[in-house]
């Protein structure tokens, strides 16, 4: 005999935007237990990887000193690791060393006023990566750095926090699940009437919110990149939050945004970044070449242009407003 499943929906507050949870359970489930599993592992994550926390464990690898060994939650070294994979596939474009950056172009802890002072102090161009400084021993936990570095996972922590939440619902044996953090979702299974979870994608318009398109997700993740959330204007010029290695400075290109649909959450958030800052010809084409599912959209003047790519293969490029 079947179980009917009942429909249950959980969210909360999480690094500072909030968390959801869609889920279809047998009836009688103890709704009040998987939430607060669900609170303890986001909080988790926020605890080891939050900038803003200054007693995080992120914050005291940063105050750490130079060449020691500093130990640390696994969940933080299987973030490092997975992060320093990404900066090495993407040529350096996904980089977790630019927390001096975001500091200094008002997107960090606190409310801080851009100036030409604090960017001036800032050496244009090409910076150390933390591949290159930065070594994580996943055997032990533990983590050195060669230099100075300043680390923000915020291009790959909240990725990490669905994954969480996905990995929370199925130690209870909950396998149809849309789990998400802003706009990073986790898919499995389907809905009982066999229909796919359907995510919105968000027009990267500034200063509103508007449906672009609807995507079907199952068994799989979806994160998004883009300059349309968080952006400074410095002498008339607009900057996006997302940082550039290669320049030293914050993004400013035609490319609005970015899509990326992956098997874990924390890979899509990252290459969704990575491919952001590699822009609107490398980012596509290193795509391609990795046979990755992704979605561009550019400005161009008034209209935005979709450029899609399914399994590496160019698929369409549609012209809307």
């Amino acid at each position: 005999m079947s179980t009917e499943l009942k429909r249950y929906s959980l969210n909360g507050e999480t690094m500072g935007t909030r968390y959801t949870a869609l889920f279809y359970a047998a009836a009688g489930l103890d709704i009040d237990e998987v939430r607060l599993r669900l609170t303890r592992a986001v909080a988790r994550v926020d605890q080891q990887m939050s900038t803003w926390k200054p007693d995080s464990d992120l914050n005291r690898l940063n105050a750490a000193p130079e060449q020691q060994w500093v130990p640390v939650p696994k969940e933080l070294t299987t973030v490092l690791t997975a992060a320093l994979h990404v900066s090495q596939q993407s040529g350096g474009a996904f980089d977790i060393a630019v927390g001096d950056l975001v500091n200094a172009w008002g997107f960090g802890p606190g409310k801080q006023t851009v100036t030409a002072q604090a960017i001036g102090t800032l050496t244009p161009g090409a910076r150390l990566l933390a591949s290159a400084a930065l070594v994580v021993d996943p055997q032990r936990n533990q983590v050195l750095k060669r230099k100075p570095l300043n680390l923000d996972l915020s291009g790959i922590a909240k990725g990490f926090g669905v994954d969480e939440l996905a990995r929370c619902l199925e130690t209870l044996g909950i396998t149809r699940y849309l789990v998400g953090i802003d706009g990073e979702m986790r898919a499995r299974g389907l809905k009982p009437d066999g229909q796919s979870w359907a995510v919105a994608l968000e027009k990267p318009k500034r200063g509103v919110r508007e449906v672009m398109g609807v995507m079907e997700l199952s068994d799989a993740s979806i994160a998004t990149s883009g300059d349309y959330r968080h952006w400074v204007d410095v002498a008339g010029q607009s900057y996006a939050h997302t940082m550039n290695p290669a320049t030293g400075a914050p993004l400013c290109s035609p490319l609005a945004a970015v899509t990326v649909v992956a098997a874990s959450c924390m890979l899509a958030d990252a290459w969704a970044t990575a491919l952001m800052v590699l822009g609107e010809t490398e980012g596509p084409r290193l795509a391609q070449e990795r046979g990755m599912d992704a979605l561009f959209v550019l400005r161009e003047g008034e209209q935005l242009k979709e450029l899609s790519i399914v399994g590496g293969q160019l698929q369409t490029q549609i012209d809307t407003r």
